[in-house]
């Protein structure tokens, strides 16, 4: 959404202090060598991008388009820092068998894997999926986003350019079959990926001549990667085309959609026309990717936090009936607006969790089988809201926080497959609780600021403010 932390933490080379002239000539030599006849080097890469990384873990003997619920690393993740921060980490997310864990290719701790052409630097991104590995997570790749090269900047490795606005801009047309290209080789690199995601947001996508998004574009460089990605592996899971689904004041006129529309505010009909017309144009899809937030685009929840969480649901089987029940991916969902640091630290920790989980119920009732939880961990510090983990800078790091517990749990009791069942509210607790149930178990949110006693499914019980119960049947 273009507030979440764009920051890809990547290395600049640099030569350090050389000792001796003798050195110093070799180190010019070296550089000359590695060094492009226009200019750019290509220090550190390589030229076998395409080779298997590691050890690959065993993928299923078949490939399903639907893989529950976990979460995005972000630019500073449980790969680095203390080792028994890390190693407690990994023990949590072990325990979680196969949590989905969802990478970026370039940027959000990954850096630029093609600087040249024809030449590449998976370094960062290896770590990214021996963490994966090693955690017994499941891998997802987001295909996003470009070598500067393929946007009109400069190729070589001194020359990333790491602005968000240079992140966020998409491969230039010329460029779409060189970006498929690169989905390949990425594909071949890790062979134990087996869903990916193209692109992010519509990121660079934006037709500033018509005020509409340019669908047509991202929709030809998604086709191209489809069909790089199919040709690697047949069994390969692909889909698109992750907009953020943004929704405005219902009371606006201007970009609003006159059909789509709730107590949440009214659907950006701009983006249902880009939605449409990738729909229609695919090349092919094994699931769809959606994105977007409970509150407007002005940061507005209507009517109030909880209740603005019925947009998820609404946008759910929006898009589930125009993809003919396509199993539909929230890559990202967020229900408490960000400040302009894309900080969201308004809330108490219990009322967080309380409304995530909402939010998460809200995705289920509309079809969702899928959701990545963007983790925004931090670098250092102790305090971290809204994350899975603390930061893992120090050995006392990687402890589990609220949201992962709700978050691992949630993945754990409602997998894919799972029937839901209607369980009896009483009528004066209808308003107060979100409930969401299945054969086995019941979760329950209080809505409320305060202490309730509630009774569920012939259940009587008492329940903290913002308190999330987990019942068994």
């Amino acid at each position: 959404m273009g507030r979440h932390g764009w920051t890809s933490g990547a290395r600049r080379w640099r030569l350090t202090a050389l000792l001796g002239v003798g050195v110093a000539a070799l180190a010019l030599v070296v550089t000359l060598i590695n060094t492009l006849p226009g200019g750019g080097s290509t220090a550190g890469t390589s030229r076998d991008g395409d080779k298997v990384h590691g050890t690959p873990a065993t993928p299923p003997h078949q490939s399903e388009p639907y893989l529950g619920w976990g979460f995005t690393h972000t630019q500073f993740s449980a790969d680095e820092g203390s080792g028994a921060a890390t190693d407690r980490v990994e023990g949590l997310l072990d325990q979680s068998a196969g949590l989905p864990q969802n990478q970026h290719i370039m940027g959000w701790g990954a850096d630029n894997p093609e600087p040249v052409k024809g030449r590449y630097d998976f370094g960062a991104m290896d770590r990214r999926i021996d963490f994966v590995r090693k955690s017994g997570g499941t891998p997802v790749v987001t295909l996003c986003c470009a070598p500067d090269w393929m946007k009109g900047g400069k190729a070589g490795v001194d020359n990333t350019n790491w602005s968000q606005a240079a992140l966020e801009t998409a491969p230039r047309p010329d460029h779409y079959k060189d970006f498929a290209a690169l989905a390949a080789t990425v594909a071949k690199r890790y062979p134990d990926v087996r869903h990916f995601i193209v692109w992010n947001e519509f990121k660079g996508f934006w037709n500033d001549a018509e005020g509409r998004w340019d669908y047509e574009g991202y929709t030809q460089l998604y086709n191209l990667v489809y069909q790089a990605l199919k040709k690697v592996n047949k069994d390969i899971m692909v889909g698109g085309p992750y907009l953020v689904m943004d929704s405005v004041d219902p009371r606006q006129k201007e970009d609003a959609s006159t059909t789509f529309r709730g107590t949440w505010g009214a659907m950006d009909q701009r983006v249902l026309d880009a939605f449409d017309y990738w729909n229609t144009h695919k090349a092919g899809a094994d699931f769809v990717v959606v994105d977007g937030s409970s509150y407007t685009r002005d940061d507005d929840l209507l009517p109030n936090e909880f209740a603005a969480t019925d947009k998820l649901t609404a946008v759910s089987e929006w898009v589930r009936q125009r993809t003919h029940d396509l199993p539909l991916w929230w890559a990202e969902y967020y229900v408490e607006p960000a400040d302009g640091n894309d900080d969201r630290k308004g809330w108490s920790e219990p009322h967080r969790v309380a409304v995530q989980a909402a939010g998460l119920i809200a995705m289920v009732k509309g079809g969702a089988s899928s959701g990545f939880y963007w983790n925004p961990e931090d670098e250092k510090g102790s305090d971290c809201p809204g994350c899975l983990w603390t930061p893992t800078d120090s050995a006392d790091g990687g402890r589990a926080l609220p949201m992962y517990d709700l978050v691992s749990r949630f993945s754990r009791e409602f997998p894919p497959g799972t029937r839901y069942v209607t369980v009896s509210v009483a009528r004066d607790d209808v308003p107060n609780v979100r409930v969401l149930a299945s054969d086995r178990t019941v979760l329950v949110v209080n809505t409320l600021n305060r202490s309730i006693s509630a009774q569920v499914d012939g259940k009587r019980f008492d329940m903290r403010a913002y308190e999330v119960k987990w019942l068994g049947r």
